[in-house]
């Protein structure tokens, strides 16, 4: 038995055929996904068809115990592998350590036909260098997510090829990875300014282990993590990566002086004493691990929470190995939480950006810190915590660089990451549009960076906005022109007359100013032109955003900056506007007498109103109703009805219904609305209540956490209190030891109820005596002998 193909998910079986192509061709091949994407199940399915076809041994090679049990235990589930043992043979599969191999590897009385590298980002070191010179014949397999190197050597004496599978952005927007929020240190802030004060490096090229200990391993610096956590992942089950054997210790006893069980595990750790505590992690009897790069690699634990960076470091590869312990996706977790103590987002991007992998595999790019000014950039959503620095004062320390929401709406709309490529060789399409000026031709060009994207052609440059010019061409005539040079807009006049020199000059919000100057001294503004239509206006337009829908104001006029002009009623107010998500609402009582109502109850077509749709260029439309799920009835200029209901923040769903000219076979506007209206009843109703489940299955995970609470008294109160968080504020008479998720509380003399762990009363207190079985059977007793039985 082995792996088979209805095992794989879609992207393996992609990637496992794209490798046995590949070996047509080369003998050794690496492939490259990322974290928490299934790469050893996708080696078992590898190594069961190679076994089909092939009477070779096949041995596979990891560089750390664990990764060596993990990698026993997914193949032995396929019928393959190990029984236990390092060497034993079950089958034709071994799994191996690189240390044990280079130990004994002379010893061994096979020569394996396939080689399979775990990590393989390590297959530089000479251990695994000599399994290329002891069996040259054999193919080689290398598996990681991290084809790079902080030296920048590539691996091509090792490996002929790299098969690349999809970015980690693309897992995370089709469901495979886990979406995360990211929380980090800000830019300006004191622990920031440490790490920026590390000087010395380490002979792999990374921050020296030495200095970052004297620096960040103390008291203050270690609270912070603690405090951090507490903030943001209270509760919840995570790994943390240290320094030092030092720092980890340090963290572990801070965490759990605080009430936050934790354990360090370093490479002193005992074998077996490491075994259980990793099983304890796993089944949730210890919240959090603290380490020193013992679990950045292979490390299998889908529902970690949340992952804390405590180890500066300028390894891209470390970085992305650390922060996708907390990206595998289960079924317990909505999204995990990264939080960054030591800032790397700055130096890496978010876990999200793209990479080019390739340049790296072949050592054309070093495999290490992106310069800052590139690396940032990330959306950034303030967030209130402060921490005391160590004067006393108090200083802003923490923002949140990311949420799971934000993210997964940036993936949709194609905006969560900038590719490596595009950040390391991309730099001059980045650049800001400039002019750059010829001095023998004495004319102008423009260029991007040190590129220049139009040779000199120009009298003159305006002005630059974006990647639009405004010049003067040779001939005299003005124009808005492309980084290219191609035209956009073309003023046919060279010169107004009278000696009037017509100039350009950009506004905020794509507007033009096309003004002129008559003698020396006198300016003009001869017009204003709206970028975005090519409509033009004698006074100053005022941009007037809502969503992604905008308005001009012109003098006491609202004017539309769609393909079709129009133009609002004079005098009408911005605050008579009204923006509902994805439309926004117009009062305009110049309604065509074609226009349809959609229920009986608007009586007037006073109550019809013109709309604005959002991610829709092409007119304005009449409003002719609302159903029940709240989408809109619109009809446009030609007389056709559109239903619109909300998608997303920025765009709608338009879809056509009717028209007040059908054609033959089509419905009329009646029957239409009449489906529509009870599609729209059964949505609305369908989504109340999924909306209603979804804040139940939310409050009964809150009241899990918190079921650990305790009765706790202030004066003559009591309320209830979990640690030092207080969950109810003392404000009854008494309170009872809780009994599952609810508990007993008196809020007047002998009126009893009961009430759930976060506070909300389910029983009013009316009884003289309540009793809470485990089953949520309550005893109400009204009075003494006559008592009534509820089940919660």
């Amino acid at each position: 038995m082995y792996c088979k193909n209805e095992h794989l998910r879609d992207y393996q079986q992609e990637m496992k055929l794209r490798l046995f192509e590949e070996w047509g061709y080369h003998r050794n091949v690496m492939v490259q996904m990322p974290t928490g994407t299934g790469k050893t199940h996708l080696l078992t399915a590898i190594v069961g068809e190679f076994l089909h076809g092939s009477n070779s041994p096949v041995w596979i090679v990891a560089h750390r115990r664990e990764l060596v049990e993990q990698i026993e235990e997914t193949v032995a589930r396929y019928g393959m592998g190990n029984d236990g043992g390092r060497t034993q043979k079950v089958g034709r599969v071994k799994v191996l350590s690189i240390q044990w191999l280079s130990r004994n590897g002379e010893t061994m009385d096979e020569s394996p036909g396939l080689i399979v590298i775990d990590e393989a980002h390590h297959a530089l070191a000479e251990t695994y260098r000599a399994l290329w010179k002891r069996y040259p014949e054999a193919r080689k397999l290398g598996m990681t997510a991290t084809p790079c190197r902080l030296n920048g050597r590539g691996f091509t004496d090792l490996f002929d090829s790299l098969i690349t599978s999809w970015t980690v952005e693309t897992f995370i927007g089709k469901g495979w990875l886990s979406p995360f929020d990211y929380v980090s240190i800000r830019a300006n802030s004191r622990e920031q300014r440490l790490i920026d004060s590390l000087k010395k490096r380490g002979a792999d090229g990374d921050y020296q282990v030495k200095e970052m200990n004297a620096v960040l391993n103390r008291e203050t610096t270690i609270k912070g993590l603690y405090e951090s956590v507490e903030r943001y992942a209270h509760g919840k089950k995570g790994i943390v990566y240290a320094i030092s054997i030092a720092h980890a210790r340090r963290i572990a006893a801070c965490y759990n002086a605080r009430g936050l069980d934790a354990v360090a595990i370093d490479s002193r750790t005992p074998a077996s004493e490491r075994k259980k505590l990793v099983d304890d992690f796993r089944q949730g009897r210890m919240k959090v691990l603290v380490n020193v790069d013992i679990f950045s690699e292979g490390f299998d634990c889908p529902d970690v929470e949340f992952v804390q960076l405590a180890r500066p470091t300028l390894s891209l590869a470390k970085y992305l190995q650390q922060v996708g312990r907390g990206l595998r996706k289960s079924i317990a977790k909505e999204s995990c939480i990264l939080i960054d103590n030591v800032g790397l987002h700055r130096i890496f991007g978010l876990p999200t950006r793209r990479h080019d992998w390739t340049a790296m595999f072949e050592g054309r790019m070093i495999g290490n810190a992106l310069s800052r000014a590139r690396a940032s950039g990330g959306l950034s959503l303030p967030a209130a915590l402060s921490l005391t620095d160590s004067r006393g004062q108090r200083e802003e320390v923490w923002e949140v660089v990311m949420t799971h929401g934000r993210l997964l709406e940036a993936i949709r709309n194609g905006e969560a990451a900038v590719s490596g490529e595009e950040a390391e060789n991309g730099k001059e399409s980045q650049a800001a549009l400039k002019s750059c000026f010829d001095r023998q031709s004495g004319l102008w060009g423009l260029k991007h960076g040190n590129k220049i994207t139009v040779t000199p052609c120009y009298l003159q440059v305006f002005d630059i906005q974006g990647d639009r010019a405004a010049v003067r061409l040779k001939d005299g005539r003005t124009a808005v022109v492309n980084a290219s040079g191609e035209p956009e807009i073309m003023f046919s006049e060279p010169e107004m007359s009278g000696g009037h020199d017509r100039r350009l000059k950009f506004l905020k919000g794509e507007l033009l100013a096309v003004t002129g100057t008559i003698g020396r001294d006198t300016i003009s503004t001869d017009f204003y032109m709206d970028l975005k239509t090519g409509r033009t206006y004698r006074e100053k337009p005022v941009v007037f955003s809502y969503g992604s829908v905008e308005l001009l104001r012109v003098g006491e006029t609202f004017h539309s900056r769609t393909r079709k002009p129009y133009a609002s009623m004079r005098g009408l107010h911005k605050d008579s506007l009204c923006f509902y998500g994805f439309y926004l609402k117009i009062p305009d009582y110049r309604v065509p007498k074609s226009c349809r109502l959609v229920d009986s109850e608007w009586s007037t077509v006073f109550d019809i109103f013109a709309c604005l749709l959002a991610g829709d260029d092409e007119e304005v439309y009449w409003c002719c109703g609302h159903l029940a799920d709240r989408s809109i009835i619109v009809m446009d200029g030609a007389g056709k009805y559109y239903h619109v209901g909300k998608e997303t923040e920025k765009g709608t769903r338009k879809r056509y219904i009717a028209s007040n000219l059908p054609t033959p076979g089509e419905e009329d506007f009646d029957t239409v609305i009449k489906k529509l209206k009870a599609e729209a009843g059964r949505r609305a109703e369908e989504t109340d209540r999924q909306k209603r489940r979804n804040e139940e299955r939310k409050r009964q995970r809150r009241l899990e956490e918190i079921k650990d609470v305790l009765p706790y008294r202030m004066g003559m109160k009591w309320g209830l209190k979990l640690g030092e968080r207080v969950i109810v504020p003392p404000q009854y008479r008494k309170i009872l030891p809780p009994v599952g998720i609810y508990c007993a509380f008196e809020e007047n003399a002998c009126q009893w109820g009961v009430m759930a762990l976060d506070g909300k009363v389910v029983v009013e207190a009316r009884y003289q005596k309540v009793e809470i079985e485990h089953n949520g059977t309550v005893h109400l007793t009204i009075i003494p002998g006559k008592v009534k039985e509820i089940k919660l």
